[in-house]
């Protein structure tokens, strides 16, 4: 297939990479598409924002980044690891191009405020790009099909992990793939941390492509493991930050509080949410999702805060006003006592189903191929100098200490005013037992 270049290279400014180049038509017209656009306005890490104030970049800067870094492994495969015949396992570069589309949209899907709206509204983002994609409805579709008509499938495929060249799949989806190396470096960046900051120069410059996937060069690893690192630290400190999941859950009630109003046909006039209908309802069309992104559900919520319902008001103003649930770590042996907790919480006068919550937060910094695993993970190959193939963890101890262990905390999550001080309270007896269940058993 003939793939027109660009008369001239266009660049992108970019606080990560730089520049972001930019050499095919294609990729240029899919940047200016309006369902590309619209990831401008999703921020890239949700409610973070509300814990790091810097962290108001979007999902178009990160895909844009996952774009170039892939753009950038192409180069250095074509470069390095050319195929010379049919089977070599080495970089076949007509990949390219379907390896580029897929990571600049591998996030098309995504809905406002990500995960939380997912959970919410039972979406995949995963299954959402891949409708997008394949969609005659979207100017994506018709932009891919000028490549070939079965082109806008093929992309999709990649973002589905089952397109024939495991090399494509593994650029962007695996356990050290463009997407989570751009999205720890541009998250680190933008939260002022260093967690994320490993060395992507190197890492480039160490892969290479074999028969089943991509591999490591065996000099390389150091850079490897300070990846894995980076990587378990970023989850601990930075995406299972309470304060954040606790904005999270503000958000998570809200939502529900809205669904449950509107099926109860209590929700009409001004503050009717239309474009979260088809969400309520379970009937969402390709136009119907493509229609939201994080202003329109602010919007909403700012209408909200003057609605009748004093729940769906409160709800509003505390995420408007970031007010975040307050949290209490819990583990196998306090997790009875949550109930009387949740009782304590209504019985100071809020409802328990809107005003509490567990939100657990786990993530496996590394794991091992498992071929009885539902989802089978792409382990990291280390490649030696005689071309062998030995797994990371079993040569890295550092690895190896990460292998297999999930990390993360359980919380119990319920209004601050629980544990403030109460003294004229007609409550004060429920905050009191309240206080003390969580100061002497639980960890806040």
């Amino acid at each position: 297939m003939k793939i027109q270049m660009l008369p001239r290279e266009k660049v992108f400014r970019d606080p990560i990479h730089n520049y972001i180049h930019v050499q095919h038509k294609v990729i240029l017209d899919l940047i200016n598409t309006k369902e590309f656009q619209r990831l401008r306005r999703i921020k890239q890490l949700g409610t973070s924002s509300f814990t790091f104030q810097g962290a108001e970049h979007s999902r178009f800067t990160h895909c844009m980044g996952v774009y170039e870094i892939t753009r950038q492994i192409c180069d250095n495969f074509q470069r390095n690891y050319p195929s010379k015949e049919s089977g070599d396992g080495l970089w076949n570069d007509d990949e390219r191009i379907v390896a580029l589309c897929a990571a600049l949209l591998h996030d098309l899907g995504h809905g406002p405020y990500s995960h939380t709206f997912e959970h919410i509204f039972d979406t995949d983002h995963e299954m959402w790009t891949q409708k997008i994609i394949t969609s005659p409805e979207t100017e994506i579709n018709q932009i891919l099909k000028q490549v070939s008509d079965d082109f806008p499938e093929k992309v999709a495929s990649v973002i589905d992990h089952t397109y024939p060249n495991p090399q494509v799949v593994q650029m962007i989806s695996s356990q050290i793939d463009a997407d989570r190396m751009d999205y720890l470096l541009r998250d680190a960046y933008f939260t002022g941390t260093k967690y994320g900051m490993f060395d992507l120069t190197r890492i480039l410059r160490v892969m290479r492509p074999y028969n089943k996937g991509i591999a490591f060069d065996n000099d390389g690893m150091h850079a490897v493991e300070d990846y894995v690192l980076c990587r378990f630290q970023m989850y601990q400190q930075i995406y299972f930050h309470p304060v954040s999941r606790g904005m999270e859950v503000v958000l998570t009630k809200l939502l529900q509080r809205a669904k449950d109003l509107y099926e109860h046909n209590q929700m009409n006039g001004f503050e009717m949410p239309s474009l979260l209908v088809p969400f309520f309802t379970g009937n969402v069309s390709i136009n119907d999702y493509l229609s939201l992104d994080d202003g329109i559900l602010n919007t909403y919520f700012t209408l909200w805060q003057n609605y009748p319902d004093e729940i769906l008001k409160d709800l509003a103003y505390r995420f408007l006003s970031r007010k975040p649930f307050k949290s209490a770590q819990y583990n196998s042996d306090t997790k009875e006592k949550l109930p009387e907790l949740a009782d304590l919480v209504e019985s100071a006068g809020f409802d328990k189903d809107y005003y509490t919550a567990i939100n657990t937060s786990f993530d496996l910094p590394y794991d091992i191929y498992n071929p009885r695993q539902h989802k089978r993970k792409t382990q990291i190959e280390i490649m030696q100098d005689d071309g062998s193939l030995i797994e990371l963890s079993t040569i890295s101890r550092l690895v190896n200490a990460l292998t297999g262990k999930i990390s993360g905390d359980e919380r119990f999550y319920f209004p601050k005013s629980m544990i403030v001080e109460h003294s004229n309270d007609i409550f004060s007896d429920h905050y009191r037992a309240f206080k003390g269940h969580i100061h002497n058993d639980m960890i806040v």
